[in-house]
This record gives C-alpha cells, sequence and structure tokens, in this order.
C-alpha cells in the first residue's frame, strides 16, 4: 500500500493544522467558494488533484478537493456543494474564520507526465473544481504543452462555476472551450445537451492526447466509451473518483473499492489500472 501523500511541514497526519478564511464568496444555489491560508504562513504543498480534510470543531470533518494550482501562491481554493453538517456548516463561515487542515492527500493528475501533449479536460458538473488547479497549472506553464481542449458540462445555467475565469480561459491561444447545459433556459442560449454530446467537436491526435475525466459517476461510462472510439488509449485517460473517505491515509476503509483505497491509491487513477474494476465508474 502506498504511503499517504501529506505536506512536508506536517509532523503528525492525524493532527489539523489551523488556516484562516481570506475569501467567501457564493457560486450558486448551493456551491460557494472558499480561499484559506494556513496560519503558520508555509505554502500547502498540494499537487493538481489533490484533496484536504478540514474540520471545523464540534461538528466534524470532511474531504474537500483543492482547486486552485500551488503555482498561485501560498494561498488555497475550494468549492464546497452544502450537502451535510460538515459542509453546511461552512457555508456559515466568513473571513477570518478558521478551520483545520490536514493533507495534502492522495495522488494527482500527471502534469509532468502531460509536457510536450495535448490535453484534453472533460468536466461534469463540480468535477470542474478539481480540474481547475489543472487548467491554472497548466496555464502558468502553457509553453511546456500543446493543445488544451476543455468541455464543460452543467445541469443549468444557474449551475455554472467559474464563469468570469472560463471567459478568461476562452481568449488564451491554442485552447478550445465547449460548454453545455442539460436543460437550455432564457439565459443559455449554447449548446444544449450531455457532455458527450461535445467530445465529437474536438479533434484529437489519439497518440499525442491525454484525457482527464472528472464529474459524477454516471457520467464516467459514456465518456470513456467516447473516448475509446477515439482511440485515446486507457494508459491515457485519467479519471478522478468520489467516494466516501474519512480519515484520508486508508485506515478506516470507508473509501475501499476492491483492492483500492481511494484516499491513497486515487483519487486520480489511470483508467488502464481500474478498467476492469466495474464498481469504480458507476
Amino acid at each position: 500500500m502506498k504511503e499517504p501523500h501529506v505536506c512536508e511541514s506536517k509532523s503528525d497526519i492525524y493532527l489539523p493544522e489551523p488556516a484562516t478564511v481570506l475569501q467567501v464568496k457564493p457560486m450558486t444555489r448551493l456551491e460557494t467558494y472558499f480561499k484559506f491560508k494556513l496560519n503558520s504562513g508555509k505554502p500547502l504543498g498540494h499537487r493538481p488533484g489533490q484533496f484536504v480534510q478540514v474540520s471545523l470543531p464540534g461538528i466534524g470533518e470532511a474531504p474537500i478537493s483543492i482547486s486552485s494550482s500551488p503555482t498561485r501562491g501560498a494561498s488555497f481554493d475550494m468549492v464546497v456543494r452544502n450537502v451535510g453538517n460538515v459542509s453546511g456548516a461552512m457555508h456559515k463561515l466568513r473571513s477570518v474564520d478558521r478551520v483545520g487542515i490536514r493533507g495534502p492527500f492522495g495522488t494527482e493528475f500527471p502534469v509532468d507526465e502531460m509536457k510536450g501533449k495535448d490535453v484534453l479536460l472533460i468536466c461534469g458538473g463540480i468535477g470542474l473544481v478539481p480540474v481547475r488547479s489543472v487548467i491554472q497549472y497548466i496555464l502558468d506553464n502553457r509553453e511546456d504543452y500543446g493543445r488544451i481542449m476543455i468541455l464543460i458540462g452543467t445541469k443549468t445555467s444557474a449551475d455554472r462555476l467559474f464563469i468570469e475565469e472560463i471567459k478568461e480561459w476562452r481568449r488564451v491561444k491554442n485552447i478550445t472551450l465547449l460548454e453545455t447545459v442539460d436543460h437550455r433556459d432564457e439565459n443559455w442560449s449554447g449548446i444544449e445537451g450531455v457532455i458527450t454530446m461535445l467530445l465529437p467537436l474536438v479533434k484529437v491526435n489519439p497518440s499525442e492526447t491525454v484525457a482527464v475525466v472528472c464529474g459524477p459517476p454516471i457520467m464516467y461510462k459514456f465518456v470513456i466509451v467516447q473516448l475509446q472510439k477515439m482511440k485515446v488509449p486507457d494508459a491515457e485517460i485519467y479519471v478522478s473518483l468520489e467516494r466516501h473517505m474519512k480519515c484520508g491515509v486508508g485506515k478506516c476503509g470507508h473509501c475501499q473499492i476492491n483492492q483500492f483505497y481511494v484516499c491513497q491509491e486515487g483519487p486520480v487513477f489511470k483508467f488502464s489500472d481500474i478498467s476492469d474494476i466495474e464498481e469504480a465508474i458507476e
């Protein structure tokens, strides 16, 4: 079993480190953006795709994806969906409030291995949150990568995240960005339909392309089938899996899928490593 990836500054993987809220911004009816900084002043030490355990005294602890690149300074971002006790309490946080942070934990998107290749990023719903860390990393090292193709799908226009940033990404050279919503309304005049409708609209060189997939579980099977039809090798497809992680260090077993502990061997997996595990993408 792999040793958990944790910040070098932490001596105890079970001991939360205090962090302060720098900024809070509602994004949708359910999602709120947060910017944090460790009280020590040290960088979090994360890599794109990793997560942390956020704790609130008297309430509990929850795993939350990091939504910013380590290239963006010592602060770090999260977007939290209000779905439980901890996330609900986080939505009540304000600037200068404090939380506990353990981590970072888990595997990363292989941004170093992607260098020199085209990158296809497929984000469904809140799946854009961890993938944003990859996008920022690539933009901050733009000369190291080939074409960038970003496909984003949401249920409705009201569910869209990072709207202003998406406008900026569209303006970057050699970036193709396509969006769709499942159900069009008066606020959306773009493409309507599920995210797989966007894949035929991009041209890829299969031997030179790395694909990153993140979104709701129902999306994975259909997207991967489409990528395989496009001849993208399974070994060049990376998926980020969400499971009910609890301890973050492979001790409690809450996130186990067959022989894998998602909090350690994941959340980012090479699809060729899990392609025979049906539960992984359902």
